[in-house]
């Protein structure tokens, strides 16, 4: 297998060739064809990847060429398949897979269908360049690769200004991190010599234990992670990208771009580890966005914008198990997330298919005997997400947790309180969508109907993962081995100093038990509040408490950044617009030009075409040289 690992990017890439060539000729069957058929087979392959190294625990390292060569350093163009890029190679083409497949019923009917599957392609082909590169430079590539695609997919409906401009801050936002990883490279080469991985990670040991030089590599690392996945204060893009199609969102929000900034992270943990004070700034970065943004997601009506800031809030949880040194249980949650995440994205889609393109959840209502498929899969996606035994996420978040919670007191309960309002506004959701009347127009109840199939086989694909995903990684406190831990081990024992928690069995069950009860009782108390009192969330221009319109306007974060940020940048481009270039440049540059012009004008006048002028100017001429020539020898002859 080693030899044919490098189709697994190859494939989506000839999809985006031939579906980007073809989008005006072949039939959208043919193009959801080719689209979903070359994932699947990357996919195919990945699995077969996957089997080797599990049975044989052996990485596969594979030379394509010579890259770059400047001086002693040499870069070649490479793959690393390791225990944890081939996990990721499962997610990505596995998860990409049944979105593609979804796309074919949920795009059917746009113009754009064939462009649409061609990015989607080459998003997979950017993603998959990103984990499967042996060295910083070739993630790089797939780092900024996928940031293009995002813009392309986020402003696919581009005529629309909100959307357009949705795809431009998502760009801009992703280029400020972007730089702190650009910066991390150049240190790397400076300090080791190299990027690629093989040779920096077995030599940060031979450094000092915090080391200044590592902790600003580390740091400008995270800068990179916190545009990509979505961190304070690079976050507010993440919301805004639900612009795009539905299944833009889900492919960003699970299986893709988002987890970049984890990957990359987990991958270097060698050199996280030796610098505790990164470590600590992640931790408290990912647990103060994790706790913010679900603060935000309990007002949002809109329900994709719930889903996305409760992403937002899920990838804090992540980068505060890696903060916390749990990498296994950070990358734990990375697997369990993608399959609620992007079950839960593609449900929504469904809902907005079935209600002709409504996507307030005021305007929802009574759905569930509608579209059973959506509802049933919707709700073992909101279980998942919730952290409720056994499905999924329960297991990811309690390792999470319990790791927080050996780390520091007042973390862990910031993380269960955080806990506790994603439950509540995961079954908000619900209960608005599913539950009670329909409160949408009359043309819209007509029309109510189940997505067809090729949109309800991946929910209902994904809706089984998110019941099992989380017996992977079962804590031998309830019997497991923890499969995905011992898999792991390789990647992290280097790097983690301890990736199991080390509590007595009844702490670990008391800590289990209060964050199955906090999520039980917002269940309970989401049930109680939209279902027995048949409460609304209330409408634009109705009074709110103060604390909910702070957290219906996002706690005027965008509004922040513009007085910050945006207006003084507008302000200054203004300035060296008018002034600076318009009356300076440009004047001095124009008024070099206008004086030979206007010279030429005057001269210009003298050509009158009277032939009497020419001659008399022609003589004037004649006596000037004759005076000119007499007068200047009968100066010299004088001297």
């Amino acid at each position: 297998m080693d030899k044919y690992i490098w189709l697994i990017p190859l494939l989506p890439l000839l999809g985006f060739v031939f579906n980007g060539l073809g989008r005006n000729v072949l039939s959208k069957g043919v193009i959801g064809f080719i689209g979903t058929f070359m994932v699947l087979v990357a996919f195919g392959i990945s699995l077969s990847t996957f089997m080797q190294i599990h049975e044989t625990g052996k990485a596969i390292n594979v030379t394509l060429f010579q890259w770059i060569s400047a001086g002693t350093m040499k870069v070649p163009f490479a793959f690393l398949v390791d225990q944890l890029s081939s996990i990721m190679l499962l997610i990505i083409t596995g998860v990409g897979t049944l979105i593609h497949l979804y796309s074919i019923g949920y795009m059917h009917d746009d113009a754009g269908f064939g462009k649409f599957f061609a990015y989607l392609n080459l998003f997979i082909f950017f993603m998959l360049l990103l984990v499967m590169g042996s060295n910083y430079v070739i993630m790089f590539i797939g780092w900024e690769g996928v940031g293009l695609c995002s813009y392309l997919l986020i402003g696919f409906w581009y005529t629309n200004p909100d959307y357009a401009d949705a795809a431009k801050k998502a760009f801009i936002m992703n280029r400020i991190g972007d730089l702190g990883f650009l910066i991390a490279i150049f240190l790397m080469v400076n300090i080791f010599g190299s990027v690629e991985f093989a040779q920096i990670f077995p030599r940060v040991h031979l450094m000092p234990h915090g080391f200044w030089t590592i902790t600003l590599v580390t740091m400008l690392l995270f800068v990179g992670a916190t545009g990509k996945s979505a961190q304070i204060p690079l976050f507010t893009w993440l919301p805004d990208a639900m612009a795009g199609p539905t299944p833009v969102s889900a492919l960003i929000h699970a299986a893709t771009m988002v987890t970049a900034g984890i990957y990359m992270i987990a991958r270097s943990n060698i050199l996280f580890v030796w610098a505790p004070v990164t470590m600590d700034v992640i931790a408290i970065i990912g647990l103060a966005t994790a706790l913010f943004a679900a603060l935000i997601a309990l007002t949002q009506t809109d329900i994709k914008k719930v889903l996305a800031y409760s992403t937002v809030s899920q990838l804090g949880y992540m980068f505060l198990g890696l903060g916390v040194g749990a990498f296994t249980g950070g990358f734990f949650h990375v697997i369990t997330h993608a399959f609620f995440k992007a079950l839960l994205f593609l449900g929504a889609g469904s809902v907005i298919h079935a209600v002709s393109g409504e996507q307030d959840m005021r305007n929802m209502g009574g759905l569930r005997k509608k579209l059973p498929v959506t509802f049933a899969t919707m709700l073992i996606g909101t279980i998942a997400i919730a952290g409720i035994p056994p499905f999924a996420g329960f297991f990811s978040k309690d390792e999470i947790l319990s790791h927080t919670y050996e780390h520091s007191k007042w973390m862990y309960g910031v993380g269960v309180f955080t806990a506790m309002l994603t439950s509540f506004y995961m079954f908000r959701l619900l209960f608005l969508t599913f539950f009670g009347k329909f409160r949408g127009t009359h043309e819209q109840e007509h029309h109510l109907h189940e997505s067809p199939a090729t949109m309800t086989i991946p929910l209902i694909v994904l809706a089984v993962l998110s019941i099992v995903g989380g017996f992977i990684g079962i804590p031998e406190v309830l019997g497991g081995h923890h499969a995905l831990g011992h898999f792991l081990a390789p990647i992290f024992k280097a790097g983690a100093p301890k990736e199991v928690a080390e509590l007595p069995v009844s702490m670990e069950m008391t800590l289990m038990g209060i964050s199955v009860g906090v999520a039980v009782l917002a269940l309970i108390y989401a049930y109680i509040k939209y279902i027995s009192k048949g409460d609304l969330p209330v409408r634009d221009g109705e009074e709110r408490s103060f604390l909910s319109t702070l957290s219906y306007k996002k706690f005027y974060v965008d509004e922040l950044y513009d007085m910050l940020f945006r207006k003084p940048l507008d302000a200054a481009s203004e300035f060296l617009y008018k002034v600076v270039d318009k009356m300076g440049i440009d004047g001095l540059v124009n008024g070099i030009g206008a004086a030979p012009v206007e010279g030429s004008k005057g001269l210009r006048l003298l050509q009158t075409g009277n032939v009497g002028f020419y001659i008399f100017m022609m003589v004037l001429g004649i006596i000037a040289l004759l005076v000119y020539s007499f007068g200047f020898t009968g100066i010299l002859h004088t001297k």
